[in-house]
């Protein structure tokens, strides 16, 4: 469990009890990259805070075999402390009960859809996240979820039903309407293959499906992922695909590399991206990469042709 001064001080004007397992944890990640981008005259070179955040999460058992949990997170910008108008702003926010029967929670948080990406996206937070060319990619509200116990040596699934909540504000066919996200997957050191679906989670009559997997061979780390997208709103049915490699060429330096291909988000979307990592500490990680994401119908979703080349340092604690 990690505890820091801010548990500390915590304490120090409420009960020990009531903070007998909270956990302070963050991430700082900045970078220095110049970015060519079609939109732009000429590139420019800028300082950016890559998703940097901080969170609170803990629980309390009520018996040996149930448990209260929580998790508080926010996003904060290193680089100029504000995200538009905002200082921070929500990430994964819930509060639920865990058991041996499994864990159900509702709040603010990541679809089943999109936490079966796992670890696929080598470049996740960065210029090359998937995000670029793919959708499914929600962090949604009022949502309850109930994720299964693993099983069979490493199965589980999760399911969750999005709440539109009819508050004067409508998604994209002027309708209210309630979305689900679910997923089922095996989970092994070696091995990871999941497959999930949304339904009415992005918009009434959109349906996603997306399928992830992932090896681990000695020192090589290989990922795939299939997405396919269909919306009824507007008549598409899109798809695509998604492959990377990631080489630990010692226990400090990392290569790795990821290359898509995606009409789901942009028509002829591709992207293509190589980093190289030095592995400082447990904790800290020196990173450098390049990105291109660029498409050729312009007709259909404009010109982009957008290069961009950095280096930063990722901190976790």
């Amino acid at each position: 469990m990690k505890k820091t001064l801010l548990a500390v001080a915590l304490a120090a004007f409420f009960p020990v009890t009531a903070f007998a397992d909270v956990v302070v944890y963050g991430k700082a990640n900045v970078s220095l990259q110049n970015a060519d981008e079609a939109a732009m005259d000429d590139s420019r070179v800028e300082l950016v805070s890559n998703a940097s955040r901080i969170g609170l999460k803990g629980g309390e058992e009520i018996n040996s075999s149930l448990k209260v949990i929580y998790q508080f997170e926010y996003q904060t910008e290193v680089d100029d402390g504000t995200n538009g108008s905002q200082t921070i702003a929500q990430r994964n926010i819930y509060l639920g009960l865990q058991g041996s029967a499994g864990t159900i929670m509702g709040g603010h948080f990541d679809t089943p859809t999109k936490v079966a990406q796992e670890k696929v996206d080598l470049f996740n937070d960065l210029e090359g996240d998937i995000t670029q060319i793919f959708k499914g990619e929600i962090r949604a509200s009022n949502i309850v979820q109930y994720t299964t116990p693993a099983f069979g040596g490493g199965f589980s699934g999760s399911v969750a039903y999005v709440s539109e909540e009819n508050d004067g504000t409508f998604k994209q066919s002027g309708t209210p309407t309630n979305g689900t996200s679910l997923s089922f997957g095996y989970t092994s050191a070696a091995f990871y293959a999941g497959i999930a679906a949304d339904q009415d989670v992005e918009a009434d009559g959109v349906d996603l499906l997306r399928a992830v997997a992932r090896v681990t061979l000695g020192s090589v780390q290989l990922g795939a992922l299939f997405e396919q997208y269909e919306n009824d709103n507007t008549g598409a049915d899109e798809d695509g695909a998604l492959v990377s490699a990631l080489w630990n060429l010692t226990d400090k330096w990392a290569l790795k590399g990821q290359y898509g291909q995606s009409d789901v988000k942009m028509a002829d979307g591709e992207t293509a991206s190589i980093g190289l990592d030095y592995k400082m500490t447990k904790n800290a990680t020196l990173f450098s990469y390049a990105t291109t994401v660029e498409n050729e119908l312009v007709a259909v979703a404009g010109e982009r042709d957008d290069t961009y080349v950095g280096a930063g340092i990722d901190f976790k604690f």
